[in-house]
């Protein structure tokens, strides 16, 4: 498919839409020697053409949602008046030089005083300015009308994941980073979304508005969607407000762009837009599965341990690492550390309350009563700690209720 085409004297240089054509191209004329004006042709054929910035990915996206939309027309508009507003100066600037040179016989005018020239570079900047802020200020204003929404989403920052609650229904789960740990340690192949996957997406019903309730649990942190237009900081202590509404099922990638600590790249984004139809159904199978969840119930030695070793991989493996080893002194090891081969009570208060003035977490609110014994009877024995013992849900919920 050709995209244009600028044939010089000696019939060298032809654009095409293939970037790598065009590269190409361009060289081929700087070797054979066109004129400057024909020069200046090729390189700006090289540079506007829409595919070479999207294989440098220099423009921002236009999103799926309205607002994202408008982001992006007030975003281009924009850059339009600067573009015309440099080709303008620099023309006029560039025409002088070689025109009004000293060598010619010019003579600088002498209009600094003049009344008309001030009026106009004060009228043409107002105008200009007004016709930037008009579109940005309906913008902004629609941005922050977040009224009406048929579903409440609060979205909760920890070091380092997400916490959805649909305060709509109940359901309330953590998003966590999904990459294995083999690939961030380069011993195996990255995938296609590499640190942009989770294991639990926030799914969203698309053509509805939500609205999202936005705050911190620990240091700030900050939601960003690009395809969505959504961006803001999560807060301890403060509530901030954000919304949308999806026209297009689809999956949606963001990441946290707040500096909120080590593992500040591993808080990926991933926003699942489906049908209603199919929100809904998804919606009263999680309050099924999430009330199951809730409740108590005994589980073997084996149990524990093939559940503890997921939760460990999820929520452990980052800090102290998939073998036990750690990262001495800020993430201690587990593999025949003092916590995991003494005391059991001990070791249930520092996975539940967490270590006051160290980095480690409380779970208490963060995982199941199952969750938390089985991740205990796993660090217990795994790694050769073979302690032989384990945590029943019953006595972790016991231990919650007393402190």
């Amino acid at each position: 498919m050709q995209f244009a085409n600028a044939t010089s004297s000696k019939g060298v240089l032809t654009i095409r839409l293939d970037f790598t054509t065009r590269l190409e191209a361009f060289e081929r004329s700087l070797r054979e020697g066109i004129k400057p004006v024909r020069m200046v042709y090729a390189v700006l054929l090289l540079l506007i053409a829409p595919s070479a910035f999207a294989e440098w990915g220099l423009n921002m996206p236009e999103g799926v949602t309205r607002i994202s939309q408008s982001v992006h027309g007030l975003h281009m508009t924009i850059f339009y008046i600067c573009c015309v507003i440099a080709v303008i100066v620099f023309g006029v600037m560039l025409y002088s030089i070689i025109y009004h040179r000293k060598s010619r016989g010019a003579k600088a005018a002498n209009f600094h005083e003049s009344t008309t020239v001030e009026i106009i570079w004060t009228i043409i900047p107002l105008l200009i300015l007004i016709g930037m802020a008009v579109p940005a200020t309906s913008t902004l204003i629609d941005m922050y009308d977040s009224s009406e929404a048929e579903v409440d989403v609060q979205i909760t920052g920890y070091q380092w994941k997400w916490r959805y609650t649909y305060l709509n229904d109940d359901v309330d789960f953590f998003s966590n980073l999904s990459t294995p740990q083999e690939q961030i340690e380069n011993q195996q192949d990255k995938s296609e979304n590499y640190l942009l996957e989770v294991d639990n997406p926030l799914v969203l019903p698309v053509n509805t508005k939500v609205r999202f309730l936005m705050t911190a649990e620990d240091v700030i942190h900050s939601w960003w969607v690009p395809e969505l237009s959504v961006k803001k900081d999560t807060i301890p202590g403060f509530i901030n407000e954000a919304w949308t509404i999806i026209d297009e099922p689809g999956v949606y990638r963001g990441q946290c762009t707040e500096l909120c600590g080590a593992g500040h790249g591993f808080m990926p984004i991933v926003v699942k837009a489906i049908p209603k139809d199919e929100y809904q159904m998804w919606i009263t199978e999680q309050a099924a599965i999430q009330k199951a969840a809730r409740e108590v119930r005994d589980m073997s030695f084996d149990e524990l341990m093939e559940q503890g070793k997921k939760v460990y991989g999820t929520y452990c493996a980052a800090c102290h690492k998939a073998d036990g080893s750690g990262m001495p002194p800020v993430f201690p090891a587990l593999k025949d550390s003092a916590i995991a081969k003494g005391d059991i009570v001990k070791h249930i208060d520092i996975v539940v309350n967490g270590a006051k003035g160290t980095a480690m977490a409380a779970f208490g609110d963060q995982l199941s009563v199952s969750d938390i014994a089985s991740v205990v009877t796993y660090e217990r024995n795994a790694w050769g700690n073979d302690m032989g013992d384990s945590v029943s849900p019953k006595e972790v919920k016991e231990f919650k209720e007393n402190k």
